[in-house]
């Protein structure tokens, strides 16, 4: 740790900084200390650092053989030249500690940020924009890969298709929608409708220009289904099916369940 020169003629000043920290000097002591620090960028700087050790230095009231002093008894007793030195070299590498916790959770950031694995990929769309879209890593690809409850539903008129996979929870049905052959710009939500009657959402999204699941569409991203999921309060045996409307309520494709 730097610091001040030893032997240098502003050595005791700098050693008073810690008692000055702990308010253990007197008045006449605090004015000179006080016009040093005001010169002193060293004294300064740990002066600020001390003033973050609040627990410690009052610790150090507990120390053996320190008392309380009597009202109005001026304490003129000041911490060994080692005491103040033991504290800075402890909050130095305390503050140490910190920068390279920090360096390290930076660096991971950005180990991630370049080879790490991707959940999601850039594509260019048929007006030439750049977009992100979730691929086959992407949560709810993941859970539909391993639901084994699906049904599957086709629209003569719309030619959407959809295929629900559910799994029950306690809290009712997870549900993940794979959609195909749907265009947009559109807003859709998947709606399960139970077979008392009742209607929950169990998620929406919106549909880009140039679709999910096309056959034989210019990109990668527009020939690729479409994976959300959500949950309703319905257990799977009370769910009559399921539909894909648009927010103006038109319905693209329905699934019985």
């Amino acid at each position: 740790m730097s610091g001040p020169m030893q032997g240098s003629s502003g050595a005791s000043e700098h050693e008073t900084v810690g008692a000055y920290a702990l308010g253990i000097l007197d008045d006449a002591e605090a004015t000179a200390f006080e016009m040093h620090l005001a010169t002193c960028e060293w004294c300064a700087q740990q002066l600020d650092e001390l003033a973050g050790m609040e627990p410690m230095l009052a610790a150090l009231a507990d120390l053996p053989g320190a008392g309380t002093p009597a009202i109005g008894e001026s304490l003129s007793a000041k911490p060994s030249p080692r005491l103040v030195h033991n504290l800075v070299d402890e909050i130095a590498e305390r503050r140490a500690l910190t920068r390279r916790r920090s360096f390290y959770m930076v660096a991971a950031a950005a180990a991630l940020i370049i080879g790490g694995p991707v959940a999601a990929i850039a594509t260019t769309g048929d007006e030439g924009g750049t977009s992100t879209e979730a691929h086959a890593t992407s949560p709810a690809k993941a859970a539909f890969d391993v639901m084994q409850d699906r049904v599957s539903g086709r629209d003569a008129s719309t030619k959407v298709s959809a295929t629900v996979a559910m799994e029950s929870k306690a809290w009712g049905t997870h549900a993940v929608l794979e959609l195909k052959n749907v265009t947009g710009p559109e807003k859709c939500s998947l709606i399960a409708v139970g077979k008392n009657g009742e209607r929950e959402t169990i998620t929406s999204w919106s549909v880009p220009k140039w679709g999910y699941g096309i056959p034989g569409a210019k990109t990668e991203q527009a020939r690729q289904p479409l994976y959300v999921h959500g949950g309703a309060a319905f257990t799977p045996e009370e769910i009559e099916r399921f539909e894909v409307l648009t927010f103006d309520g038109k319905r693209l494709v329905e699934v019985d369940a």
